[in-house]
């Protein structure tokens, strides 16, 4: 059963009622639903499908063509010696096929450009010299190389380039789309669980799809992530060893940037890692951000060089604060630790971060959906320094400071907090030198306390507002 993704299938739809050949490139991150998006869409009926083979030789990923090419029809098909004979070869079972519209799904494309293979021409001279020639193929191609597809693909400089005619970026769920895919598993959760596990698991559906609904939220993270052979216990290595070919310097920058809550500017990555500046440093940090690890944020009044990189991906932060560390191999680890003090540390940063990626929805809550704003975090390192988990800077006059906080009950709000507050708010104004109006809103799980204090603030966020799409 398909959750969500109604965007994504009209796109995937619409190339089919086109009167040109479509070609459309499918990426995102590993386990995201890019392969199960496209085959539910169009009911797993191809005129030709085929996948790459991980880490294969040229020779192999042919023959493993070969044996596409016969499942799909050409049962005496030869075997291609080159990628130019196997879209060669190809084109034959289009030219057989009585089908409106040809759609043909190759799926981690990346796999197939293999050293020295020539992949790439062969793919260009199919497309730009056959089948934009027809106006009945819709060319669909795949891969969880986030990176190479947007380089080698989307900003392709040479043959293919501004060839492709739509791209879908697969997103991961939202607190919403996870609520809906855990019932539709059967998984019995309350909004605060799905919580917890969306602040672990991020919105990936293939982690969701192996919770067991017989054991409780503790059991499952312990069985999956800290109990021997878990299913996702090495999900790290695998995880950036199929996004980026050369994956240790990619986990270099996560790392750094696991360690500093609020993120840091380029130069602060680059003395933290001791390395040297250059153009590959810069389409690292770029290749991040586009793969939704790393989010880039620029307060107004501060030059590009001011930009922080702040670590955003959920299953990262929850790979760097406990898998990496549970050296004693507890398998036990989840369940015995939810009372410590590190554990709560973690859920105020993990909550933060959820936030973060629901934006739209602490909009909506806010009224304020359709006001044009710009959103950013906020820091400043004077003698009385002050930072802001998320400024809303509004264009009908109005800026929301944003404080998150992660709390089982009622978020108090006491004197030395709402001091803080206000200094806060005017440090803010002070520095940025803003004629709006500074508005302070709390975004809680539960609420905040209706107290003395409670009128500091003029707005509040609670969980449920999240799950609102």
């Amino acid at each position: 059963m398909l959750i969500g993704r109604i965007v994504e299938q009209e796109m995937l739809r619409e190339a089919l009622r086109k009167d040109q050949s479509q070609f459309i490139a499918v990426y995102g991150r590993r386990r995201v639903g890019k392969t199960f998006l496209v085959r539910e869409t169009f009911n797993y009926k191809f005129t030709f499908q085929h996948t790459g083979l991980a880490n294969g030789k040229t020779s192999e990923q042919l023959v493993n063509f070969q044996e596409s090419l016969k499942e799909y029809g050409y049962e005496d098909a030869p075997l291609p010696q080159t990628w130019l004979e196997a879209f060669s070869l190809l084109k034959q079972i289009v030219k057989n096929s009585r089908a409106r519209k040809k759609v043909i799904f190759i799926d981690e494309l990346p796999w197939l450009d293999t050293p020295k293979s020539s992949f790439l021409p062969a793919l260009e001279h199919f497309w730009n010299g056959w089948a934009t020639n027809r106006k009945d193929i819709v060319l669909i191609v795949c891969g969880s190389a986030t990176s190479w597809i947007i380089s080698k693909i989307v900003n392709n400089h040479g043959g293919l380039h501004n060839r492709l005619t739509d791209k879908i970026l697969l997103e991961p769920f939202s607190l919403s789309e996870c609520e809906a895919y855990s019932q539709s598993l059967g998984l019995v959760m309350s909004r605060e669980q799905i919580l917890e596990s969306y602040m672990i698991l991020g919105g990936i559906p293939y982690y969701w799809s192996l919770l067991m609904a017989r054991k409780s939220l503790s059991q499952n993270i312990d069985t999956l992530f800290f109990a021997r052979n878990g299913k996702l216990t090495d999900e790290f290595e695998h995880l950036y060893a199929s996004l980026f070919k050369k994956k240790a310097p990619y986990i270099d920058i996560v790392s750094v940037l696991s360690k500093i809550r609020e993120g840091m500017t380029r130069e602060e990555i680059i003395d933290a890692l001791k390395i040297k500046t250059g153009g590959v440093f810069s389409r690292r940090l770029k290749e991040l951000e586009q793969c939704g690890f790393v989010r880039k944020y620029c307060a107004p009044g501060k030059k590009v060089k001011d930009a922080l990189y702040q670590l955003i991906d959920n299953y990262t932060i929850f790979y760097f604060r406990f898998i990496q560390n549970n050296v004693g191999g507890d398998e036990r680890f989840w369940s015995s630790s939810i009372d410590a003090q590190f554990h709560r540390v973690w859920e105020g940063l993990a909550f933060e971060r959820v936030v973060l990626q629901h934006v739209t929805q602490v909009k909506k809550a806010l009224e304020i959906g359709g006001v044009l704003s710009n959103v950013y975090s906020w820091r400043y390192r004077g003698d009385e320094g002050a930072q802001v988990d998320l400024v809303i800077d509004r264009r009908d006059n109005v800026i929301n400071l944003c404080e998150i906080k992660f709390s089982s009950s009622e978020y108090v709000i006491d004197k030395a907090y709402s001091k803080e507050l206000k200094h806060k708010r005017d440090v803010f104004k002070e520095q940025t030198k803003t004629r709006k109006a500074v508005h302070l809103t709390m975004i809680t799980t539960e609420g905040v306390k209706r107290n003395v204090y409670f009128n500091d603030i003029q707005s509040e966020v609670l969980l449920d507002q999240l799950f609102i799409d």
